[in-house]
């Protein structure tokens, strides 16, 4: 039987805390010129994954 794969596409995206899972958030790559400072400012950071969420990354992630 083979291993298990991770997502590498989660991999890339997500990082294991103490508490959950750690996040960036969306929206914040390109075309930035339209966009207000304030907008940009508030998408800076990270935050946590929703409850509703975690079980989905703990089984793409299971391996990291």
């Amino acid at each position: 039987m083979s291993k298990m794969k991770t997502h590498s596409g989660a991999a890339k995206r997500f990082k294991k805390t103490a508490t959950g899972w750690k996040r960036k958030s969306a929206n914040k790559s390109h075309i930035l010129t339209k966009m207000t400072t304030k907008r940009k400012r508030h998408l800076r950071g990270t935050s946590l994954v929703a409850a509703s969420d975690k079980p989905l990354i703990d089984r793409m992630l299971r391996k990291v």
